[in-house]
């Protein structure tokens, strides 16, 4: 039985701060490793946030407000042009999670092979309709989600979702938080579409166990150094645990095998000499 490729989705999301370079750095990474995706995060400042939330006091690298701190983050048309080509250059495709419908509008304009519904939008049903309009494979994430709220998302949506990631939304997870079980009930409720696990845990060790579990897609937020600005950096992976990710889930996809009875061909050899008819 030939063994089972997991996709690895690499998410950047805003760990750049807004600098190409350090973008260019990640997906280097990513490539260089074999992972099969990086991912971003598009947002509308001004749709996303209101002007309440943009005006309050907030610290940071460019400035003293949270508008400030917001469009700091954001990369724009000339930064994904260069991400689009950079990613063609580096064999590894990127796609992302728009978190307003001008975001959709605007990462159409690239030849991306999913859009990814964050967990915290999937009850935003103007955000879904012009997701759905897109016609693209989607992946949907179940952080903070009820059944019922899923269930919602998964009949709008319908068949254009092709994968579902457990998820817990807290960054980072504890560890009493993880419930990676709940991948098999995911693979149980939903038989019809592949499940994986969108982690937010700072370790590999859960990645790599959601692999176990039977997660079809494995997304982690990655980061040059998890002591960086940013809220997402620790529940970030870091480029030594990068590398270890891939080979544990490539190694995990071959020794999982097929859950079948078997005598091996390496043991029959073993089984001549030791038994005796």
């Amino acid at each position: 039985m030939k063994a089972q490729h997991v996709q690895l989705t690499a998410e950047v999301g805003i760990n750049h701060n807004g600098d190409i370079n350090i973008a260019k750095k990640l997906i280097d990474v990513a490539s260089v490793f074999g992972v099969d995706f990086v991912k971003f995060q598009k947002r509308t400042i001004d749709l996303v946030y209101t002007k309440e939330e943009l005006d309050k006091p907030r610290e940071s690298p460019w400035g003293t407000t949270t508008r400030e701190q917001k469009n700091g983050l954001e990369f724009g048309k000339n930064e994904y042009d260069e991400i689009d080509e950079y990613c063609r250059g580096r064999k590894i495709r990127w796609y992302a999670s728009p978190w307003d419908q001008l975001s959709v509008k605007f990462l159409m304009q690239y030849d991306t092979p999913y859009i990814k519904v964050a967990s915290a939008k999937i009850t935003d049903f103007e955000l879904l309709s012009m997701i759905k309009q897109t016609n693209k494979p989607l992946i949907i994430s179940t952080g903070m989600s009820t059944k019922e709220e899923v269930d919602k998302c998964l009949h709008f949506l319908g068949s254009q979702v092709e994968y579902i990631l457990a998820c817990n939304s807290q960054y980072p997870t504890p560890d009493h938080e993880m419930n990676l079980s709940f991948i098999s009930t995911l693979k149980k409720e939903y038989p019809k579409y592949k499940i994986g696990f969108s982690n937010h845990h700072a370790g590999v060790f859960f990645c790599c166990a959601a692999v176990a579990f039977g997660a079809e897609m494995l997304e982690f937020h990655i980061t040059l150094n998890r002591a960086s600005y940013g809220t997402d950096q620790a529940a970030s992976i870091e480029p030594a645990g990068i590398m270890r990710i891939v080979d544990y889930t490539r190694g995990l996809e071959t020794a999982i095998g097929d859950s079948q009875w078997h005598v091996f061909p390496g043991e029959e050899v073993i089984k001549k000499k030791l038994r005796k008819e």
